[in-house]
């Protein structure tokens, strides 16, 4: 049966992608009010409404999540729902993206909150990626693949299509690595070094035939010939949270917890993966710790929403401890709160839609090109 595509109201073409303060009757509302009405809006809304919600969500967000996941999990999520006009995404601007190029055209991406960003994904802005393109080609460094991780916007993933390159995520970085040192003798991996580093080192790269770019420098503050010898071009980026995991954490929490086993996502640093016992995904991570015997005994480097969960729900049977005592907490993944998620579902009722993503149409033909790259990588 033929879809059918909604239309938009006089309200939807004046205001639909127009950011706007959250409204005040929206403030100071009980959780108990909150989860009722948000419960209501969802039945009223059927099946026309689904929501993803990433492993960093606050608990009081995630719980109304009709798919959890890492950004990989949450991209392949998408395709299972045609029936659905809107896509509420808890998560962040750049996840959101992703989703609006990947979905059916009826369809409406919607970010609850506009603030919620990431500064890694920040820290890779197109012009500069554009002079680092044209910096290595007059430099007579040939044969490179651009890959950036799927924490980057749409106009970085449009770059990277366009040229050949792909999307990678932690879940999939090493199999990316590998598709794309069969099409090229280098790969230009940004934003986040770390991602590339680690996973580059695990596969048997070493240290020295990887050189980090620096785009705020001229010729990224690098050395032509270590350009050359180089196997990949890490650009300087990193995640705000994952950096501030270090290998003296560890050594106190083995000292806390003998016998403890320490497992860390590939975004932390090159010494902090080397002293942890293991490394991988979001949900690398859950997997290891569901699937370990009873009694086990865990210190868990990634966001903290995560790792609560996880001794919460997940594992209740297994201690599993942050790594940093203090916990690292995503600030801008944490800005989707459910007051802003009762409003965009209520407003959707009354037939308004607010803070729609919007990927632009000269950027979604290699975006998307980009991405599917990125699905098909087995």
């Amino acid at each position: 049966m033929a879809t059918m595509i909604p239309l938009l109201t006089e309200y939807e073409r004046e205001h639909i992608s127009e950011r706007q303060a959250l409204p005040a009757k929206y403030l100071g509302l009980s959780d108990a009010e909150m989860d009722a009405r948000i419960a209501a809006a969802r039945a009223q809304l059927g099946s026309r409404l689904v929501i993803l919600g990433h492993h960093y969500q606050r608990d009081e967000v995630i719980k109304f999540a009709d798919y959890t996941g890492d950004s990989f999990k949450l991209a392949r999520q998408i395709a299972n729902r045609p029936e659905a006009d809107f896509i509420v995404f808890c998560g962040v601007h750049f996840m959101a993206e992703s989703a609006d190029v990947l979905c059916a055209p009826h369809q409406r991406v919607i970010l609850p909150d506009l603030a919620a960003g990431c500064s890694m994904a920040d820290m890779a802005d197109p012009e500069q990626l554009e002079t680092c393109w044209e910096e290595l080609a007059q430099m007579g460094i040939e044969g490179v693949i651009p890959v950036t991780y799927i924490n980057s916007a749409a106009s970085i993933k449009t770059f990277v299509g366009e040229r050949g390159g792909t999307v990678c995520t932690s879940s999939n970085a090493a199999a990316t690595l590998k598709w794309a040192f069969e099409r090229g003798e280098k790969i230009l991996f940004l934003p986040d070094q770390h991602l590339g580093r680690n996973t580059a080192y695990k596969m048997g790269i070493p240290l020295d035939e990887m050189v980090v770019w620096d785009p705020n420098e001229i010729f990224g503050g690098v050395d032509v010939d270590a350009l050359k010898r180089a196997k990949m071009i890490l650009w300087k980026g990193h995640c705000s949270v994952h950096v501030r995991f270090s290998a003296a954490q560890i050594a106190n929490v083995r000292k806390q917890h003998p016998g403890i086993r320490v497992i860390v996502h590939p975004e932390v640093p090159w010494d902090v993966v080397q002293a942890a016992d293991d490394s991988g995904s979001t949900e690398y991570i859950i997997k290891q710790v569901k699937d370990s015997p009873a009694g086990s005994v865990w210190a868990v480097g990634t966001e903290v929403h995560l790792v609560n969960r996880l001794a919460r729900d997940v594992a209740p049977d297994r201690t599993v401890v942050s790594l940093d005592q203090f916990g690292c907490l995503c600030s801008t993944m944490f800005r989707v709160s459910p007051n802003h998620l009762l409003w965009i579902l209520e407003e959707l009722v009354e037939g308004r839609v607010h803070n729609r993503i919007v990927v632009p149409d000269d950027q979604k033909q290699w975006t998307k090109v980009a991405l599917d790259r990125m699905l098909s990588i087995k």
